[in-house]
């Protein structure tokens, strides 16, 4: 994995890169009907939101965002926890971060698509994201 960095968005209406998507990981199945209800509560409806399996690992972040809308739905998984989001403007991203802090969910680890991750594995990138939340937290200490 090449070495990446972070990039500020902003708040405008750009939309950032990928197909209008979510991925979801780690989330039960009861999990996964309250992200869902908490997407249409901010309307993100339009969305298309696929879960991913556990033997889902070795696919492409490219691929599994191609997926049809609720692809996965219903099976527990143990994945490591996180949203892959894809498609959305800068806008709603700030909007969906603030009014998940707000709701009544596990939290998980967040991402964007980028023309760089797409091709990583899903197991990759949840390496990745997990690396980058200790490093968050041992930089608040």
């Amino acid at each position: 994995m090449g070495e990446g960095t972070f990039k500020k968005v902003g708040k405008s209406a750009k939309t950032l890169y990928g197909p209008r998507a979510v991925l979801v990981c780690g989330f039960s199945a009861n999990e996964q009907k309250l992200l869902m209800e908490f997407l249409e509560n901010i309307q993100l409806t339009d969305l298309a939101v696929s879960f991913a399996a556990e033997s889902d690992g070795e696919k492409t972040l490219k691929d599994l965002m191609a997926r049809p809308d609720q692809s996965g739905r219903d099976a527990d998984s143990g994945l490591e926890r996180a949203v892959i989001l894809s498609g959305i403007t800068e806008k709603e991203l700030h909007q969906t971060l603030s009014s998940y802090q707000n709701a009544d969910l596990p939290r998980p680890l967040w991402a964007t698509l980028t023309p760089y991750s797409e091709s990583w594995s899903l197991s990759a990138l949840l390496e990745e994201l997990k690396k980058e939340r200790i490093a968050m937290e041992q930089k608040r200490k």
